[in-house]
């Protein structure tokens, strides 16, 4: 072989290594990662990252994620947000770069999902374009429009005497088994073809207490227009945290649509011992309690977030109802007291309320709202205040007829009054009823036609008159929504049909 063939060979080989060196491109990516020091229940301490951020996601073996909590010198505390069981000290962390968020989308409605996004209805799984930190600022001042519009529960009682309005806060408070979750679902079912979208939040709940819930919504309904986020009581308490965060960002992507969302979190009592929980494994510093000194803001800046935005700002609003539950009847206890604090109002159910029979067992003189009346309706105010000052003045009378002293006649004409106003609202669970019925009923009530009926059949009588809510003109029915103020002649034909149905109800004639 030629010295010259030999020279081209190689020249050959050098230009394809270099030609093939051109052509590829290693691409070196760094990783960033620690090892966990310990496993506690739901918590984990970690070692090395030291770039790590405040609240960053951190990915365990086994798809495990995690919220950095705690960064000190020496170590971090993470917040597990999974299944745990299978992680030991020893075991590799790795950085996300990015904080927590939640896939967001019209692909949610209908969906039962956990506060990571994963299906929990064996329906497909979701893909979302679109995914938004569970954390955010809430709007700001200059961003938010006044509470101009109702949000009509169905309920007599709230709708009449305790009204809320879109993008209101409104707390639901009271002890175990009192109707906390029964007036959220009723106002969560009275948004059909109202337009509003809504997102129940279960923090913490028993499993079947849960699928009651979902079952009740699908069963009528209410399924199609809800988003049903889920943590129940048996997994960790990391989940439950940042539960009414996600449920709250998802809100957030319908409100800046220019939609109205109504958002239940059922219930925040739970959220706080989560929270608790997570920060005494944490070994931070306990006050009140023991719950931390950060437990009013971490509330403070959820229920911060639902608001009434400006038109130029698509015009939507979130309206949230907090659940948190008392314990004896301690309204003045640590945490719904911060909640009363935070809110635009509570709705208080009585334990004394509900073993009478007196369902929901709204106390009325227990129970406000500060921003609501702006936004009702003006056919609901024509009667709430005369409504309200009546039962005001029956309970207060009917403490002193127990002991039966010799009452004159105004007297006794108050106390009877005052029992057909509680007669009328009582109300059954899941039967919410449309503005044009209670209006009615109310109005009839104000003028007195139920005084003369006796209470055993003031049931039927009321049942008669909603119904017969039916016959009332179309225009008067839309006046009901848009007029400042019912007329005189309004009232009197609405007042007309009442009379009509109830004279058959009346003493003596009574079925």
């Amino acid at each position: 072989m030629s010295a010259n063939t030999l020279t081209s060979g190689f020249d050959s080989l050098f230009s394809n290594l270099a030609q093939a060196r051109a052509t590829s491109s290693t691409e070196l990516t760094s990783r960033e990662v620690g090892i966990i020091t310990s496993i506690a229940t739901g918590i984990a301490k970690v070692s090395g990252l030291p770039n790590i951020g405040f609240e960053e996601l951190v990915k365990f073996s086994g798809d495990v994620y995690g919220i950095a909590f705690n960064i000190d010198e020496d170590e971090i505390g993470v917040v597990l947000l999974g299944e745990y069981w299978h992680l030991h000290a020893g075991d590799e962390v790795e950085r996300t770069g990015r904080v927590m968020d939640i896939g967001v989308g019209n692909a949610l409605l209908g969906r039962v999902i956990d506060p990571l996004g994963r299906v929990l209805d064996g329906g497909k799984s979701l893909e979302f374009a679109e995914r938004l930190p569970i954390e955010r600022p809430s709007p700001a001042i200059m961003d938010r429009a006044p509470v101009t519009v109702p949000l009509q529960t169905g309920l007599k009682v709230i709708d009449a005497l305790i009204p809320i309005g879109r993008g209101q806060r409104e707390l639901i408070l009271g002890d175990r088994q009192t109707g906390k979750t029964a007036i959220a679902l009723d106002t969560i079912l009275n948004q059909r073809d109202q337009n509003v979208l809504c997102i129940y939040c279960a923090i913490g709940q028993r499993a079947s207490g849960v699928a009651k819930v979902i079952a009740t919504l699908r069963e009528k309904g209410a399924l199609d227009y809800t988003v049903v986020v889920v943590t129940e009581g048996n997994e960790p308490p990391g989940l439950a945290y940042i539960a009414p965060y996600a449920a709250t960002s998802i809100g957030e992507y319908f409100m800046a649509q220019g939609r109205d969302v109504l958002i239940v979190y059922d219930d925040l009592t739970h959220h706080a011992r989560a929270y608790r929980e997570l920060s005494l494994l944490l070994r931070r510093p306990p006050g009140r309690e023991a719950f931390p000194g950060d437990i009013f803001y971490i509330h403070s800046r959820l229920l911060e977030r639902a608001t009434h935005l400006l038109p130029e700002l698509g015009g939507g609003s979130l309206t949230a109802l907090p659940i948190v539950e008392t314990e004896a009847q301690n309204m003045s206890a640590y945490i719904p007291t911060n909640l009363i604090s935070i809110t635009d109002g509570q709705i208080y159910l009585s334990p004394s309320l509900l073993e009478l029979g007196i369902l929901p067992a709204v106390d009325v003189g227990k129970s406000v709202s500060r921003v609501g009346g702006k936004a009702q309706l003006a056919a609901y105010r024509a009667v709430a205040g005369d409504l309200k000052l009546a039962y005001a003045q029956f309970e207060e009378l009917e403490t002193f007829a127990r002991f039966g002293a010799r009452l004159d006649e105004n007297t006794r004409h108050i106390i009877e009054h005052g029992r057909r106003i509680r007669a009328c609202l009582k109300q059954s669970e899941f039967q919410p009823l449309p503005v044009t019925a209670q209006i009615t009923v109310l109005l009839a009530l104000s003028a007195g036609l139920f005084d003369e009926i006796p209470l055993a059949v003031m049931a039927k009588a009321e049942a008669a008159v909603w119904q017969a809510a039916a016959e009332i003109p179309a225009e008067i029915c839309h006046r009901f929504q848009t007029a400042t103020k019912l007329t005189d002649a309004d009232r009197e034909t609405i007042l007309q049909i009442a009379r009509q149905t109830l004279a058959s109800f009346y003493a003596g004639k009574a079925v």
